[in-house]
């Protein structure tokens, strides 16, 4: 029997540094072409983030869940959804492109975002605000020394933790644990979406809940990955046809019985 000798030092390290990237390399995001041809769009939420996107019998649905539907018609494509948790969507639009071509999650456009991310225009306008109890904190300086809630990952909880005075920052893994979180008493206020607010007020009818001071204006958008511009191009098409025929002056209306585009 022949017996082969050792590999080499400076050939094993060879065939690992070839070896390696293959392994570890990101998956390619899909062309627009490539979309086109299957028939799906493949879009990615939360669902955690009533009214814009949360789970209805065992579905997706929501303000951007209409949205995303309603871009995707407009493409000649059908959606298929994945849901994921919100802290990771950002990184798995680039680690899993293949998995998934866009996503709809209410995230804000900001410059730190942007260096690893591309977004469309603007799909909403909002901005964040306090939510509080009856008789808690309304301003941010009143804010000081509190017990505070934010989401994990998101803009919320950015603004809060750059607060300079002290204060105490409960963190939760999704939008609707911050809101049950300020309803029941766990901390004083939270750092959230206005409308979000505007729904949980409703939702929580009996906690007293008080919008409180508007902290930053900011527009939402669809993510794609980063350099993926033929995508980008492509739903700001269909975005723009929606502004045009009254498709997302409608659904503004529906969920929050005002436009909310930019």
């Amino acid at each position: 029997m022949r017996i082969h000798p050792p590999l080499s030092r400076t050939l094993l390290t060879s065939l690992l540094i070839a070896v390696v990237p293959a392994l570890i390399a990101p998956a390619q995001a899909r062309t627009l072409a490539e979309i086109r041809a299957s028939g799906v769009l493949r879009l990615a939420t939360s669902a955690d983030f009533e009214p814009f996107n949360f789970m209805q019998g065992g579905a997706p649905a929501g303000f951007e869940v209409d949205l995303g539907e309603a871009v995707a018609r407009d493409m000649g494509l059908k959606v298929v959804w994945v849901v994921r948790p919100f802290d990771g969507l950002l990184r798995d639009v680039n680690d899993r492109s293949d998995q998934i071509d866009a996503v709809l999650a209410s995230h804000a456009i900001t410059s730190t975002r942007a260096q690893t991310v591309d977004f469309s225009r603007p799909t909403y306008c909002t901005g964040g605000v306090i939510l509080t109890r009856k008789g808690g904190p309304v301003t941010s300086k009143a804010l000081a020394g509190k017990n505070l809630g934010a989401e994990a990952g998101s803009t919320y909880f950015g603004f809060l933790r750059k607060l300079t005075f002290e204060k105490t920052i409960q963190v939760y893994p999704n939008s609707t644990a911050v809101l049950q979180a300020v309803a029941t008493g766990q901390v004083d206020a939270i750092a959230t979406d206005r409308f979000a607010a505007l729904d949980a007020v409703k939702t929580f009818s009996k906690a007293n809940l008080v919008i409180g001071e508007t902290l930053w204006k900011e527009q939402v958008a669809i993510v794609v990955r980063k350099g993926n511009t033929e995508l980008r191009q492509a739903l700001n098409a269909s975005l723009n046809k929606l502004d045009i025929n009254g498709t997302h002056t409608q659904l503004g209306r529906k969920y929050f019985g005002v436009d909310v585009g930019c």
